[in-house]
């Protein structure tokens, strides 16, 4: 490519780079560290095939100012942990709303599958959900208490026990993104599917109320998380097949960075569902409008965090930045 081309074909995005760096107190982190590294891109384009020209001297001088102010803002706060979650993160996760909004529908319509394959098929339900579970649900709708199987073991015991496999539910979905968007649309569709095979069963039993208003007291941090981490492989994976201006490794990294990110965003949502079903789902007399009541909020918590949040966080800042 001529230098000239070179230079209009990029001149408008190292523009603006340059006057976002200017304004660094404003600027995204990693708005800025993914600018530092298509910048470094060029710069060693620049190197190769203009050596010594103006161009290489230009990127050569914000690529050292961008160094240095990500390097100074590399240092670490006593509050460095709840910036993360109270800042960074929404204002990271924004960017990818519609991987969120494409990994819910992937979800959904396995859960459509596995529900419409249980009205269906009587052994559907036992080919998922094994013999063991089924027959003793079946007990416990018969002893009036379908929900009963959450009252096993000990308060702290299932609590640990139910964190901590969720977690890796969470983990799976993640890691296999790895073999592209496809290994983490699996992990989903299984879980999707054995969700919807699992709510109608309660259904054809004439328990769908009963049995919901307990399982979704957990169940919508828990399943929510589960597609947020869903989200983080696809994320991981999109980066391996759709590598966009970046280096098919560069975007990789990248794409595995964001999605432990959003991984590791979810690790408090996973506590908090795990303690309400190891504590508080076992309490099948529990009034109504408490059940509703701790339903409503756990889905408002997950609406409110990762899509209102960062909605109004990203607006914020750049009504910040346009003021500046």
């Amino acid at each position: 490519m001529r230098e000239a081309a070179f230079v209009k074909q990029n001149k408008e995005k190292w523009i603006a780079f340059e006057k976002a760096i200017h304004l660094n107190s404003k600027i995204n982190p990693d708005e800025l560290a993914n600018g530092y590294i298509q910048l470094t891109n060029d710069l060693a384009y620049a190197q190769t095939y203009y050596s010594e020209s103006k161009t290489e001297l230009y990127l050569n001088s914000i690529t050292s100012e961008a160094h240095q102010i990500i390097y100074k803002n590399k240092k670490e706060t006593k509050n460095r942990i709840f910036s993360f979650w109270l800042k960074e993160f929404p204002l990271f996760f924004k960017q990818y709303h519609n991987t969120l909004g494409y990994t819910f529908l992937f979800f959904m319509v396995a859960v459509g599958i596995g529900s419409i394959s249980a009205l269906n098929d009587g052994n559907f339900v036992r080919l998922i959900l094994g013999d063991q579970y089924v027959n003793e649900t079946l007990h416990n709708i018969q002893t009036g208490d379908p929900t009963a199987i959450y009252k096993g073991g000990s308060e702290i015991g299932s609590f640990l026990g139910i964190t901590i496999n969720n977690i890796r539910v969470a983990f799976l979905a993640y890691a296999f993104g790895v073999i592209t968007s496809i290994g983490t649309i699996y992990i989903l569709f299984s879980n999707g599917i054995m969700l919807g095979a699992f709510i109608t069963f309660f259904y054809t039993q004439g328990v769908f109320f009963q049995a919901n208003k307990q399982i979704w007291l957990h169940g919508t941090i828990e399943i929510s998380v589960i597609i947020l981490a869903g989200c983080a492989g696809i994320i991981m994976g999109n980066s391996i097949l759709f590598p966009k201006t970046y280096s098919r490794r560069i975007s990789f990294t990248k794409g595995a960075k964001d999605g432990l990110k959003v991984l590791i965003s979810t690790i408090p949502f996973f506590i908090i569902a795990g303690f309400i079903e190891g504590f508080i789902t076992r309490y099948s007399d529990m009034p109504v409008w408490l059940a509703l009541t701790i339903i409503t909020g756990s889905f408002s918590l997950i609406v409110f965090y990762y899509i209102l949040y960062p909605i109004y966080l990203n607006r914020r800042n750049e009504a910040e930045i346009s003021r500046t």
